[in-house]
């Protein structure tokens, strides 16, 4: 049987842990962790939303370092840990004054697990099922107040609650270009009388090899092209068992970017520009997400 150079370049590329391949900014990929290796992730988000529908001329700005560190348990299993950082600072007008307020912190750790449901490897081809399943602990501050008082739920550090979620990823793979798609669902807990409405979500990636345009021998460095379309769907909060009719609705985002892969190290970077909102009421609208990354395996 015949195999050809580009096939043995994949068939290497499939023998040392998943970041020498592609792989979603936004989200997760079903691709592996070899067994007993490492994966390290550092990304920086920085967000604005200042599309504010109400009067009162709000504007939310957040910068947040997330450390995500992935094991493989086994072949098919992977543990992951991920630890935000974040800086918010809200801008609002009230009465004839206005006002900025503002918190920093560790924000909620997320443990999860992903395991390979289904995996058809060929040459210069593979591809992936994996569900996953996560919790989320309430290790940020969700009590931090200033001269005005307790800060909104939108500025604090953490959300006070156990929360849970768990989703279905798949990826597939050919030499020149990566897709993935992932369902999810987030389920948001109460704590001290606010009740964030649960989440649901539709994310697909497209990577597309940029560089080189044909393929050598040996493992090469590529430059992917990167566009992702993220839909989010939020449920309206509850204040003390009522509905907040000016929060929850709906939101499509695409992303587009570029993302560096070497053997041991990926660099990459999106911006999130969101295409169509409908949201509920004086929901504040986003302007846009930009996310900037690094990951290791080890």
């Amino acid at each position: 049987m015949r195999v050809s150079r580009s096939g043995v370049v994949f068939a290497a590329c499939l023998t040392i842990s998943s970041p020498v391949l592609g792989a979603p900014v936004t989200f997760n990929t079903a691709l592996p962790i070899g067994g007993d290796q490492f994966v390290a992730r550092a990304v920086v988000v920085s967000s604005r939303s200042g599309a504010d529908p109400g009067t009162t001329d709000r504007d939310l700005s957040a910068t947040a370092l997330i450390s995500v560190l992935g094991y493989g348990v086994t072949p098919r299993l992977a543990m992951f840990g991920v630890l935000p950082y974040a800086d918010k600072d809200l801008d609002v007008i009230v009465g004839a004054s206005r006002l900025s307020r503002s918190a920093s912190g560790i924000g909620d750790v997320s443990l999860f697990g992903r395991f390979t449901l289904l995996q058809r490897d060929q040459p210069g081809r593979t591809f992936r099922v994996a569900p996953f399943i996560g919790i989320k602990a309430p290790t940020g501050d969700n009590d931090e107040r200033d001269g005005l008082g307790r800060l909104p739920v939108a500025v604090q550090s953490g959300t006070g609650a156990w929360n849970a979620f768990c989703g279905v990823v798949a990826t597939y793979q050919i030499l020149s270009l990566q897709v993935d798609g992932q369902v999810s669902y987030r389920v948001n807990n109460e704590a001290d009388g606010f009740d964030p409405g649960d989440e649901v979500r539709l994310d697909g990636s497209l990577q597309y090899r940029l560089w080189p345009r044909t393929l050598g021998s040996g493992v090469p460095d590529f430059l992917y092209g990167v566009l992702e379309m993220n839909l989010v769907h939020r449920d309206k909060h509850e204040i003390n068992g009522a509905t907040d009719d000016n929060s929850g609705g709906t939101t499509l985002y695409f992303a587009p970017g570029l993302q560096y892969v070497t053997k041991r190290w990926i660099v990459e970077g999106v911006v999130q520009l969101p295409v169509v909102e409908n949201l509920s009421g004086s929901a504040l609208e986003t302007d846009f997400v930009v996310r900037a990354g690094v990951r290791f395996n080890f």
